[in-house]
This record gives C-alpha cells, structure tokens and sequence, in this order.
C-alpha cells in the first residue's frame, strides 16, 4: 500500500540551505496555491537551481535591482518576475538571507484542482501538460507579480504554501544544463528533475533571439 503524501508545510529552515541541496530536495513536494475559487495542489517534478553572485545565469549576479530584490529577503519566499514581456515564472528564495539564491520551479504534477488549471491553461492537449514548464506552470496556479514576495512559511493565510510531500529517492533524480541559459552560466548542471516523469519539460539549449526586420 502506497503512503499518503505528507503534508506537513515545510520550515522556513528547510530553504535556509544552500541552494543546491534545496533545488533536489524540493522534487516531490507539494505545493499549494489557494485562490478564492478553490486551491491548487501541484507535486513538483522539475527546478533549476541558481545561485546569485557565484551564477551568471542568475538574475542577482550583478547586484540587487528592484526586479530582483525578493531574492535578497529571507528563505522560504517567493520571487516572481514577468519574461518576454508575456509570462510569469516562479521561484523560491533560499540559503540565508542577503544571499540571493533561489530555486525556479519548472514543472509539476497537478494532483488536486485541475479544473481550475484548465480553465487557465486552455492550449494545454491534456493533464500532463498544464504545468509542463516554467511559465505553463505559474498561469496554471495563477501566480503573476502580485505574489512576489509572498512569505510560502507562513504561518496561516498565504496563497502559496509547500507541503512535506513525498520525497523522491536520489536514484530517481537526474541532474543537467539548465534551459536556455546562455554563456558561462550554461554549463552548469543545475537543471534537476525526476527521471521518466512525464510531466517534465523538454531540454533546449539557449538561442539566440532574432531581431525582426
């Protein structure tokens, strides 16, 4: 008989880590959006892991900015920016704070509410799908920039909590370059997710925009 995922939340300590340990560790895990129509529940199954002043890829290598200043705050929040002038994209903050680490959250199972996700993801071909990638996945929950900043240890009432879940074995995780990162900051593997899973999103190498003529 298979366990009932936990869903005790997780500590404020469990994000105060280095975040390489936290991005494998968050796989399996749930996480809760609670919306006026209903909650979302989502088990992760893929993240990458960036890591501020060591990563080039990391929006903070260059120093603090009010787009990136959530990741400056204390562990366990969430830092939302808005990309390519149409999508949101969701992370977590962790290590200690003034670090500016944090994990993106790439994609994920929709296990409870997936009525309401469809209604957000309405290209979605089927369940698999609504929260295959980084930007699928926050329109599925409805995570935009007014949940920047949003403590996910809170004690009650957040909007996004994340919940013990079932860990997944370190024999099922798998480990790669991350997508679309570009120049020094490509090589590294810090791109995780579970392995045969099929929700997670397929790899693509970073290129180039074209400029229109």
């Amino acid at each position: 008989m298979i366990a009932a995922p936990d869903r005790t939340p997780l500590t404020r300590e469990f994000f105060d880590r280095p975040v390489l340990d936290v991005a494998p560790d968050l796989l399996g895990r749930i996480l809760v959006r609670t919306t006026p129509d209903g909650p979302i529940e989502l088990r992760l199954t893929e993240v990458e892991a960036y890591d501020g002043p060591n990563d080039p890829g990391s929006h903070a290598y260059r120093g603090r900015t009010a787009r990136n200043d959530v990741m400056f705050g204390p562990p366990g929040h969430v830092y939302v920016y808005f990309t390519y002038g149409m999508w949101h994209c969701m992370n977590l903050v962790c290590g200690p704070g003034g670090w500016a680490s944090a994990v993106l959250l790439r994609a994920g199972e929709v296990t409870e509410g997936a009525e309401l996700a469809r209604k957000r993801r309405l290209s979605a071909r089927n369940d698999k799908e609504l929260a295959k990638g980084p930007a699928r996945l926050a329109t599925a929950l409805g995570v935009d920039r007014s949940l920047d900043g949003t403590d996910a240890c809170a004690p009650e009432g957040s909007p996004l909590t994340l919940l013990t879940g079932t860990p997944v074995h370190s024999d099922q995780v798998r480990s790669g370059p991350r997508t679309g990162v570009a120049g020094d900051g490509g090589v590294h593997p810090w791109r995780f997710w579970i392995a045969n899973d099929p929700t997670v999103s397929p790899y693509r190498a970073h290129a180039p925009r074209r400029r229109s003529t």
